[in-house]
């Protein structure tokens, strides 16, 4: 029988956006769209610090979404399933290719603490496809620094140095959008940062600012007002998948107890702290059999999702 902590099992109620800020979010002028923007982080502020069970989930299933609007950035045509299959179903160790590089470059961003250090920025610089020099890196670290250094409000300081980024590299935006998080973190003081602003990238934010036209860029005029919408919107859509996945790993965390097959408790822990897990997955205590009927025993308790629509080579996840 599996046995977990109880203290991971519940947690206080996610959090909500407050209705007026979501109304708002497309405000008049670059103050009152950063008065939406910091009620709305004030909101996430203690999710984004504290650690419930199903933390990680929530993480990289943020990090997903972007690396999704990441690719379509990028010119790519990988949805979230192609993500999904090109990062889990690989071989431990194997190449995911340049689709799943991306995405290991977006989940590497919700897994460590907001540090950008020269030789962090040159292995994400690489994993996003981009070709700069050393000089060039250890500048944009130096950058970073000012903006830590100046306390601007934490949506302009990600603002900002996502329009440093493209002023220095025009084809450079998916590094843009990846740093804007990072900063945003450093600014807020959060452990780790949340992968939001990518996501909304295509959004109705950035195309208001451009009166509907076309879409707003970093550096461009009302970057910044577009901005703090898009966190607003980013806030609350981040908050409604906190709504959603607590419920479902309270479901997850239930039934638990009933589950006596070896290695189902390693099974729960990465059902908790990734987006999605291969149903033909093997460990030491627990064989591609087993795991199959592990998976089929969780499905008939509802306590897990089947997220490939397949009937072979599935992933299930909250």
């Amino acid at each position: 029988m599996i046995r977990l902590d109880p203290a991971t099992a519940s947690s206080a109620a996610p959090p909500a956006v407050p209705a007026w800020a979501l109304a708002n979010a497309s405000a008049p002028s670059d103050a009152d769209a950063a008065f939406n923007a910091g009620a709305a982080l004030a909101s996430l502020d203690g999710l984004a610090r504290a650690q419930p069970s199903w933390a990680g989930a929530w993480r990289q299933r943020l990090a997903l979404k972007c690396a999704a609007a990441n690719m379509r950035l990028a010119g790519r045509t990988e949805d979230e399933a192609a993500l999904r299959d090109a990062w889990h179903l690989r071989t431990p160790g194997a190449d995911p290719g340049p689709a799943g590089t991306i995405f290991g470059a977006w989940r590497q961003l919700a897994m460590q603490p907001p540090v950008a250090t020269p030789e962090r920025l040159e292995r994400i610089v690489d994993q996003l496809g981009l070709h700069w020099d050393r000089a060039a890196v250890a500048d944009l670290c130096t950058q970073i620094d000012d903006l830590a250094r100046s306390r601007r409000p934490a949506p302009f300081a990600a603002a900002a140095i996502a329009a440093r980024v493209v002023a220095m590299h025009p084809d450079a935006e998916l590094l843009a959008w990846w740093l804007a998080d990072l900063v945003l973190a450093q600014s807020l003081r959060w452990p780790r940062p949340l992968p939001l602003l990518m996501a909304q990238a295509f959004g109705p934010s950035f195309r208001a600012e451009a009166g509907g036209r076309k879409r707003v860029r970093p550096g461009e005029e009302g970057f910044e007002r577009a901005v703090c919408g898009a966190l607003v919107q980013a806030a609350a859509d981040a908050c409604r998948l906190a709504v959603e996945l607590s419920r479902r790993a309270e479901k997850l965390l239930t039934v638990a107890p009933k589950l006596r097959a070896k290695g189902a408790g390693e099974v729960i822990f990465l059902l908790l702290n990734e987006d999605a897990v291969s149903g033909s997955l093997t460990m030491k205590d627990l064989s591609r059999f087993a795991s199959r009927r592990l998976f089929e025993r969780l499905q008939q308790l509802e306590a897990v999702r089947e997220l490939s629509g397949r009937p072979t080579f599935r992933l299930f996840g909250l």
